[in-house]
């Protein structure tokens, strides 16, 4: 079945607001390809696909005053690779992104062959983890 896989499609991450979600990702390096909303009983469910270098976001609100849908689990986090570290970390800063976990980076040298990582969260909690191998 392998054979049959030709990469990621997206990572669906639940947002309490689209703008504001839309906004983050862009500020961050994302492009808005696609807008959309799909009609529920509770209401629209607005649809954002945001891409990067190599994969896409799909941001879905769910309809005012509605929650997260229960049963459809969660993403603990998701990783984005780097080239560089520092100067991606330095990047984001300089953008307005102050919600990195802790104050500097995490360097495992004998995890997965050795690397280094950052986490920081979007708008809705979603954890990012900025990924280097070593």
């Amino acid at each position: 079945m392998k054979e049959h896989y030709i990469g990621l499609g997206h990572i669906a991450i639940y947002t309490a607001d689209m703008e504001e979600s839309i906004s983050f990702y862009e500020k961050i390096g994302g492009r808005v390809e696609q807008r959309d909303g799909v009609e529920t009983p509770d209401g629209l469910k607005k649809l954002a696909l945001v891409s990067f270098g190599g994969f896409t976001l799909e941001l879905i609100e769910p309809p005012a005053g509605t929650l997260v849908p229960s049963g459809e689990g969660s993403i603990p986090h998701f990783a984005v690779y780097v080239d560089d570290l520092d100067q991606t970390a330095a990047a984001l800063k300089a953008a307005g992104v102050t919600s990195f976990t802790a104050p500097e980076k995490k360097v495992l040298p004998n995890t997965f062959g050795g690397l280094q990582n950052w986490f920081f969260t979007g708008p809705s909690g979603e954890q990012i983890e900025l990924l280097q191998m070593l």
